[in-house]
Parts: C-alpha cells; sequence; structure tokens
C-alpha cells in the first residue's frame, strides 16, 4: 500500500459567509461543489486550486472552538507555497490581514509567515 497524494483538508467554520469570503476572495480558491445539508444544517463547499480539489469548507451550528494556538494537538496548520513571499504578505495585508514578520526556516532556509483565517486557524505562506 502506498499513498498517492493528499485529497484534501477539512476545515471547519463558525461563520460560513465569512470564511467562504476568505478563502474565495481573499485566497483566490475556486469553489467547484457547494452542498447546503438541512439535516445537519450544514454547508459543504469544495475549493480547488489550480484546478487540483484542495479543501472542504464546512459550518456547523455551534462547534467547539479550537483548543489552544498554536501548540495545541492535531492539525497545526495548512501551507501555501508561493512564489514571492513578500509580495503575497503585501497582498494579505492590504486587505487587513495580520501576517507575522518573514522568518527564515533554519533547515531550507526559505522565507515563510503565517497570518490567521477568520477562525484563527494557522496559515502558513512557504516560499518556493
Amino acid at each position: 500500500m502506498k499513498f498517492n497524494k493528499i485529497h484534501h483538508i477539512a476545515i471547519i467554520c463558525t461563520n460560513y459567509e465569512k470564511s467562504k469570503d476568505f478563502y474565495v476572495r481573499i485566497l483566490g480558491m475556486n469553489p467547484i461543489n457547494e452542498v447546503y445539508r438541512g439535516d445537519r444544517d450544514s454547508y459543504k463547499l469544495d475549493l480547488e486550486i489550480n484546478g487540483q480539489y484542495q479543501i472542504e469548507l464546512f459550518s456547523f451550528p455551534n462547534p467547539p472552538a479550537r483548543p489552544g494556538y498554536p501548540e495545541a494537538a492535531g492539525l497545526r496548520h495548512i501551507a501555501f507555497e508561493v512564489d514571492d513571499i513578500e509580495e503575497a504578505a503585501a497582498y494579505f495585508k492590504k486587505h487587513q490581514i495580520n501576517v507575522e514578520a518573514i522568518r527564515i526556516d533554519p533547515v531550507t532556509n526559505k522565507k515563510f509567515t503565517f497570518f490567521p483565517d477568520p477562525d484563527g486557524l494557522p496559515i502558513e505562506l512557504y516560499e518556493k
């Protein structure tokens, strides 16, 4: 048995419209399927980047808060590769998103930084 690739990442948000706007308009992801599941009072939005299915965005009534930041057990963060980290950071700052200072990974010598999604999920930008 071997894995082929990561199929998707599932994210539960507290405000569906706000998170949908963030992932679609700000991050530039393309919606490929959106379903309202009435029996669960829940939306599920499938998003892609460059033609590859990447994220399932879910809404549920009253989801529990994220346990802690940044070192809670479980999924630590999601990361996106960018060509120019300074340009990417400036883009998010222009949209009033708090981007941390750009740092250098001591192992790879690549630049990286973090910013939060609307629910505080840490998102990393990592320069190619």
